[in-house]
């Protein structure tokens, strides 16, 4: 059974259409980037998928079980971190785990670990505001993960942080998503950047504009970790880059 079910989502504004009749499957164990122009509502079809908004028409299903609210087995990564300032680091961390049923104690262990394994042992009793960017988004990742989710989504986690820091983060974050070590089932992020989808993604959906429509799906084989300038690599990001433009 499919994870995640897109089926023929449509979402207005008034009377202004931003998605049409979308529709694609998310598996398990797969890595999905959503691309399309820039204002075409990748964002808005993210959050539809996590139940934060409810689409005008359609819907999206969770292992066959209608997306009606927010549930603990989908979590979401903000692009602009969505750390709360006034928390330190592992309290941000501990925020991930409030819907389960176990002591302060286990909490605090849990997200310590998760620091840890995030490398950022030593800042757990700091607050946010002493972090870079990077380090920043992988509190937040790490509180998005707490709690085990089986989806994960994740909207431009990258885009707000320097081409340097970003691939750096991109190369540790997708070695720790697909790691047995953390149960995360599939993760399916939202991006503007061909290039970091085609890298990351063992499939990418890609949006036309508004309203927006999934013009195709495109499955990529080539094995991780993968070179950016390799024959197949830019072959493949040429395609996508024609796909979106056509």
């Amino acid at each position: 059974m499919d994870l995640i079910k897109v089926d023929n989502v449509a979402y207005s504004i008034d009377k202004l259409k931003i998605i049409d009749d979308a529709a694609f499957v998310a598996e398990r164990n797969e890595f999905i980037s959503i691309i399309g122009p820039s204002g075409c509502g990748k964002s808005t079809l993210l959050r539809i998928m996590a139940g934060l908004i409810q689409p005008t028409h359609g819907k999206v299903t969770y292992m066959g079980q209608r997306i009606m609210k927010p549930r603990k087995e989908i979590s979401f990564v903000f692009q602009d971190f969505g750390l709360l300032p006034w928390l330190t680091n592992i309290e941000n961390v501990k925020l991930g785990l409030s819907s389960l049923d176990i002591s302060d104690e286990e909490k605090s262990y849990r997200a310590r670990a998760l620091l840890s394994k995030f490398r950022l042992e030593g800042f757990e009793n700091s607050y946010p505001n002493v972090l870079s960017g990077g380090m920043k988004q992988r509190v937040g990742i790490a509180r998005a993960i707490a709690a085990g989710p089986t989806v994960l989504l994740m909207d431009e986690p990258f885009s707000a942080l320097d081409e340097l820091t970003a691939n750096t983060l991109r190369t540790d974050i997708t070695y720790m998503l697909r790691s047995k070590d953390i149960p995360v089932g599939c993760v399916i992020m939202v991006t503007h950047n061909v290039e970091e989808a085609v890298e990351l993604s063992d499939k990418i959906v890609i949006l036309s504009n508004k309203p927006s429509r999934v013009k195709a799906v495109k499955g990529i084989r080539m094995r991780s970790p993968r070179n950016r300038h390799g024959r197949e690599f830019i072959a493949t990001v040429d395609e996508i880059y024609r796909t979106l433009i056509g």
